[in-house]
């Protein structure tokens, strides 16, 4: 996995990429990329959506 804080988009191959947790298409150099950030217990947890048509369908 990518690290989320990092600059998505250069040397990020369609396999190492986050996918869209709605739709499930690979997050490669998208400025419509989306990124819900939450704590959980001693964890941080992210979630990835391709845009905002998917981060408003998601029920999270």
């Amino acid at each position: 996995m990518v690290d989320p804080t990092s600059d998505l988009g250069e040397d990020v191959s369609e396999a190492e990429a986050p996918r869209c947790v709605v739709c499930g298409a690979a997050i490669v150099q998208s400025p419509t990329h989306r990124v819900v950030t939450r704590v959980e217990g001693d964890s941080v947890e992210t979630t990835h959506f391709c845009g905002d048509d998917c981060r408003s369908e998601w029920r999270g």
